[in-house]
């Protein structure tokens, strides 16, 4: 019996796909991840682990292949912030391939089991521990522990490149760079350094389309203690006459703080054992391509070895070089983060000036309101998510997958 079209396509897309997996095992055998401890299921999709290596310095990386369509999802690179926090904050706690379950007696190894919320249902993600001497990249010479915003960037954006020449199969898949808090600064800046590299034909050349940032630092007058102090008090978090005071004494401008302005700031002040434990774990290190503690050194949520400068300045202007060239940016805040309030990163996505083309209005998830959003010329997005905290996708998982897979698909939100 003939086929029709339709079945013809189907049998072909699944040949396909089925080569382009292959295709991958083969070229990256060592790099295949078979099982690992705490996990006792069948993985849904591919994992590929290990290190991309270039002057001294040893990045890890953990790539989860998307559970939809490989051959045609976005290849998504996640950073989480600090500076010095290793991606792996990421992939435990709020959109991994894996839920983490505290196990039995207490004290032994996490039980693992499937996230239906994972990020790798719809795209395929890379998680990097970035900078070098974060989590489990290392470098045996330790004066590669001294970097910062612009060197980093650098970096980063050399081990996309040595990365894509790794898994060439994805090099024309759409590519965007995500992450969190101080990845507000990580990611535009790597997006920068990404499309200076297109622009000088450095090779591989990478399908960059643009970023995510959820409660990111802008280095701004808008971020922090500008942003915290009226956020807090109409949280009711301090009192009117706290508020009052730190208003006047400061004059409305806590960023740079006079003497007095710091006395009633005093005021205000007043007012991660799973991941720890699984990640150095020696058994699970040699399943994930994991150098040993005695190499590598052990896994801490945030690295004591960093020795991080800061001063690369505001991230308004990356934002706006960006987005004016085309490149897509969705900004999403939870809405009870106190670290990066929400009305700070509204303040900022709004100076950029651009006419506004969806007005603030809410967006639905398990039809229910699950935060707002208001939409702006040159294809940048600012979204809240109610009740979410610092670490969204940890507080919402379903609601972040939503917005997540909307946005990468190019669907209204």
């Amino acid at each position: 019996m003939a086929m029709d079209n339709k079945s013809l396509k189907l049998v072909l897309f699944l040949l396909f796909s089925n080569i382009f997996l292959l295709s991958i095992e083969a070229a990256q055998k060592g790099s295949l991840i078979t099982k690992i401890p705490g996990f006792n299921g069948k993985f849904p999709s591919n994992h590929y682990s290990g290190y991309v290596s270039f002057e001294e310095k040893n990045l890890f990386y953990y790539f989860v292949v998307s559970e939809r369509n490989p051959v045609k999802d976005p290849v998504v690179l996640w950073l989480n912030g600090g500076p010095g926090c290793s991606s792996f904050d990421g992939f435990v706690y709020e959109h991994g391939p894996f839920n983490f379950q505290e196990g039995q007696p207490k004290g032994s190894g996490p039980t693992l089991h499937l996230n239906p919320y994972s990020w790798s249902k719809v795209s395929n993600i890379i998680y990097l521990d970035s900078p070098c001497a974060v989590g489990l990249s290392y470098s045996k010479n330790v004066s590669k522990y001294t970097t910062g915003d612009i060197q980093t960037a650098v970096d980063t954006h050399t081990f996309l490149l040595k990365w894509f020449e790794l898994y060439p199969e994805f090099v024309r898949n759409p590519f965007y760079i995500s992450g969190e808090s101080y990845a507000g600064i990580y990611v535009p800046t790597l997006s920068f350094e990404v499309v200076k590299g297109i622009k000088a034909g450095q090779k591989p050349i990478i399908n960059f389309k643009g970023y995510l940032v959820g409660n990111g630092a802008s280095h701004s007058q808008f971020d922090g203690i500008n942003a915290l102090i009226p956020f807090a008090h109409g949280m009711g978090l301090i009192s009117d006459d706290i508020f009052q005071e730190i208003g006047s004494s400061c004059k409305e401008n806590y960023y740079n703080p006079t003497t007095n302005c710091e006395i009633s700031l005093d005021k205000l002040d007043r007012s991660d054992e799973v991941a720890t434990r699984w990640l150095n774990d020696e058994s699970v290190r040699k399943a994930i391509h994991a150098e040993p503690k005695s190499i590598a050194g052990p896994w801490e949520l945030c690295s004591s070895r960093i020795d991080y400068e800061y001063g690369v300045g505001s991230m308004i202007p990356y934002h706006k070089s960006l987005t004016s060239q085309g490149y897509r940016a969705l900004i999403y805040s939870g809405d009870h983060d106190m670290c990066v309030p929400f009305t700070g990163t509204q303040a900022w996505t709004r100076s950029l000036g651009y006419k506004v083309v969806d007005e603030w209005r809410p967006w639905i998830s398990n039809d229910q309101v699950a935060g707002y959003l208001q939409g702006y010329d040159k294809n940048l997005i600012f979204l809240t998510i109610k009740g979410a905290g610092h670490t969204v996708p940890e507080y919402k998982p379903q609601e972040s997958l939503d917005f997540y897979t909307r946005w990468l698909d190019g669907k209204p939100i």
